[in-house]
């Protein structure tokens, strides 16, 4: 699961008077720059309240490139919470192998609160945000009242869509998306984050499924704040040992060791917090040989800037409550059980950006309850540091019989662009609905 960074807007973006929600998709040329065509579904922004205030859904597609061998439309479900698809379509459509692009219109969208579907902004010139780190009491009490300032903010700069940003409502998107591009049933692969959004949409519409992809799994299911950030410390950390094995000669967990340390104590130009984040995104590229000159040389490690982080739809997704300073700590001192060298996971931002967030979330964790015709099909690396192993094996015990997961014996996040093997099962899956037998590895 992605850090979701976004950069505050100075504009503002707030949905009016519902004018009636649409079925159609008028598409146009995107620009002179993005060889795709863009359309705008209008959709509600509660979806239990169709008549209330509406948002525009900013889609794009690339037709498929051999149409009398169409079989339909593959939905790409961005990660996050926050990526745009749209983009993913203008910059990465190489990530779809040719295979799908010839055989499927390729389609995504930004979800609701993203990009161009009624992104959540905020005002610009709010002070910057408390370390996601906290030392003590008063640093909980300050974080609990910068949050709920920065929501208040936020809310009153997005309007109502700000409280509607959970994946359940992006589900009904997804279904309505679904109808407007006239498929009877949906294919669809989605990425990270964008997992969840295939694991429950799998759970209420399961008549509604043709094959659901699952890439870098994230799992949902009921638990503790404690025991989630120990099993995301515990892939950060799994993915740091898989880097440190394959980096000989260079004793990189003394280096870390010693760069954590200058970096508390102010002598480096990032914060422990942020070493910890850089470490995270260069094991999920993976990018071994510059996360080794960056411990090699840690006095030269650029400041990466404060990451800017949008609540609205994680803290609407996930239940993770903490009492106070105490409780914050033990959960701490538990992740770094779990993670030896790295502390604590750099997901530790997903429990201090949503203290003091109201209860109950919209879409509070479950245990999936899916019967689909077509097993989905779960791709998940062995060594990946944003959605571990250990998420992708828990989701398919949950799917039971509905579900197959192929893992990469490799390491990074998203394995459909790191493993031609699993592009291959992949591609198998989605065009043939051929399901691999479980327990197959690439």
């Amino acid at each position: 699961m992605q850090l979701l960074a976004s950069t505050l807007a100075l504009a503002m973006s707030v949905a009016g008077p519902a004018p009636g929600v649409t079925d159609r998709l008028d598409w146009h040329d995107c620009s002179v720059d993005f060889a795709a065509e863009c359309a705008t579904l209008t959709l509600p922004v509660d979806w239990s309240h169709p008549g209330g205030p509406a948002f525009g859904l900013a889609v794009a597609r690339h037709p498929a490139t051999d149409r009398a061998h169409r079989i339909g439309t593959l939905i790409f479900g961005p990660g996050g919470p926050g990526d745009s698809g749209v983009q993913t379509l203008q910059e990465k459509l190489g990530r779809f192998s040719a295979d799908l692009q010839k055989h499927f219109d390729i389609v995504s969208f930004d979800p609701r609160g993203v990009g161009g579907s009624n992104p959540v902004v905020c005002s610009s010139d709010r002070p910057a945000a408390p370390s996601p780190v906290l030392t003590s009491q008063a640093d909980f009490e300050a974080t609990v009242e910068y949050n709920r300032e920065l929501w208040a903010d936020c809310r009153q700069n997005t309007g109502p869509i700000f409280d509607h940003a959970d994946t359940a409502s992006t589900v009904r998107d997804l279904d309505a998306l679904r109808a407007a591009l006239g498929e009877r049933t949906l294919t669809f692969q989605g990425s990270s984050y964008g997992t969840l959004l295939g694991e429950q949409y799998a759970e209420r519409y399961p008549g509604r499924v043709r094959a659901i992809v699952l890439e870098s799994v994230v799992d949902h299911r009921p638990t503790s704040t404690s025991r989630f950030l120990v099993e995301q410390s515990w892939a950060q950390q799994d993915s740091f040992d898989a880097f440190a094995a394959a980096t000989p000669g260079q004793d990189v967990r003394a280096q870390y060791a010693a760069a954590l340390a200058k970096a508390a104590a102010g002598q480096l130009a990032v914060t422990p917090f942020q070493l910890d984040a850089l470490t995270l995104k260069l094991l999920k590229d993976p990018n071994y040989p510059r996360l080794a000159q960056a411990l090699a040389t840690p006095e030269a490690i650029p400041d990466p800037g404060a990451l800017v982080v949008v609540p609205a739809a994680f803290c609407n997704d996930w239940s993770l409550p903490v009492r106070d300073y105490q409780d914050y700590a033990a959960i701490l001192r538990k992740a770094g059980t779990a993670a030896p060298d790295l502390h604590y996971g750099a997901q530790v931002l997903s429990l201090t950006m949503c203290l003091g967030w109201p209860k109950p979330v919209a879409n509070p964790q479950h245990t999936l309850r899916v019967h689909t015709r077509t097993p989905l099909l779960l791709i998940n690396s062995l060594h990946d540091p944003a959605t571990g192993v250990n998420w992708a094996t828990s989701v398919e015990h949950q799917l039971g019989r509905d579900g197959a997961l192929v893992v990469y014996q490799g390491a990074g996040h998203g394995s459909y662009s790191l493993s031609a093997c699993i592009r291959q099962v992949t591609d198998a899956y989605l065009i043939s609905l051929t399901v691999p037998p479980r327990g197959t590895v690439c």
